[in-house]
Formats: structure tokens, C-alpha cells, sequence
């Protein structure tokens, strides 16, 4: 963990060089990528449901869920999910907090039959009327135990700048007319906000070098 909360304070120094497509340009801020390695050289990852932190038991499962929605509509790569009560799980120590060895990174490797694991928490949840979500991710090699990707991010429905963000979202990625009613549910629907910021998680990894 260490080493993640090192690269959290070298973030604001990488945001310039890591960026959204032209289309929207307002993704999550706080995200790291590694310069070193391609996400698009990863065949396939396990997404880990996340843990929860938060005082609402069934979110980690709805965030899971919007998550994995999200990624495979970006497609950088194929992804699987691992259910917090697949037995996997338990007997490969799929935790947010342990430092994976070499032994574990191979059982993993060859029993999930992915190249990547990206596994987080949801650190903060708050429904309407007060709409809060926090996450904290990282996809991690399973090749070398390397990190690829993280991210730590909290989005206030209330705040102004999320607000504009989500006018941005349905403004380009929904039809013509649409726009005002899909704003609202943005930001009173628990839904329809966990689905924008899945996707400007989604939004933050980059496939090339």
C-alpha cells in the first residue's frame, strides 16, 4: 500500500500526460497510469467485486456491476468478473490489501486465465438526497505484481464541477432532447449516477503507451 499511496502523491504531476478522448474531456482527476507498460498487451482481466467500506452492504455489488458495464464498453481489454462469494475468491486471497507474491501471482494467473486483476474499494457511498460515491482501484500484472493503473476518486453530486460533468455526459453520449431528464436522474437516481462515474473510471485508462 505503500507504494500506491506514493504514486497518489505524484498524481497531480501525471495528469497533464493523462487525459480523456476528445469527445469528453472532463474525466476523473486523480489517476495513475504506468509509462512503462500497454493496457492493450493485456488479453484479458479479473475484475474482483469490490470491498465496501461504506454503510450499504449490496453498493459494492451495484458499482461491480456498472464497472464491469463500463469497461466492456471501452474495451481495452476482455474482462471477468469474480463474485465476492465465488469460492475463488476466498482460495486465491483476492484482497484489496495484500501484497501478492510471485506463487500467488501465478495461481492466479493460471486459474483465472487472465493477464490482469483489478480489484478496490468503495470507500464512500451516500444516496440521494446527498449523493456521494468514493473508489479507490488498481489493476495490477499478474505477470510481475506491477501495477498498471489506480485511481482514488470521490464524486459529490452537489458539487458544481460534477454537476457540469454530468451535463457533459448525457449532452454527448445520449440523443438530442434528451438531455435535460437524463441531467436530473444524474444526480437523484443512485443508478444513473453510479453509471457516470463508472464511466469516467472506465474513461481514465488509456491503451496505448
Amino acid at each position: 500500500m505503500n507504494r500506491l499511496k506514493t504514486v497518489f502523491l505524484l498524481l497531480p504531476l501525471l495528469l497533464s500526460g493523462c487525459g480523456s478522448d476528445t469527445a469528453y474531456k472532463s474525466a476523473a482527476d486523480y489517476y495513475y497510469l504506468n509509462p512503462n507498460k500497454g493496457l492493450s498487451d493485456i488479453g484479458r482481466t479479473a475484475l474482483v467485486e469490490l470491498a465496501n467500506d461504506s454503510a450499504f452492504p449490496q453498493i459494492s455489488a451495484d458499482v461491480t456491476e456498472v464497472l464491469y458495464q463500463a469497461l466492456q464498453k471501452k474495451q481495452v481489454f476482455g474482462i471477468t468478473v469474480v463474485r465476492q462469494n465465488d469460492p475463488v475468491r476466498r482460495n486465491l486471497q483476492l484482497d484489496i490489501s495484500t501484497t501478492y507474491t510471485f506463487e500467488q501471482l501465478s495461481a492466479m494467473r493460471r486459474t483465472l486465465k487472465c493477464d490482469a486483476v483489478l480489484r478496490g474499494t468503495v470507500t464512500a457511498f451516500k444516496p440521494f438526497p446527498h449523493m456521494i460515491i468514493g473508489l479507490r482501484l488498481e489493476l495490477i500484472d499478474l505477470a510481475d505484481g506491477q501495477l498498471l493503473w489506480a485511481l482514488e476518486q470521490i464524486w459529490d453530486a452537489t458539487d458544481k464541477n460534477i454537476q457540469d460533468r454530468i451535463k457533459n455526459y448525457y449532452s454527448t453520449h445520449f440523443l438530442p432532447g434528451s438531455e435535460a431528464l437524463q441531467e436530473e436522474l444524474g444526480t437523484v437516481s443512485s443508478l444513473k449516477f453510479l453509471k457516470f462515474v463508472a464511466f469516467e473510471t472506465a474513461e481514465t485508462l488509456q491503451p496505448q503507451r
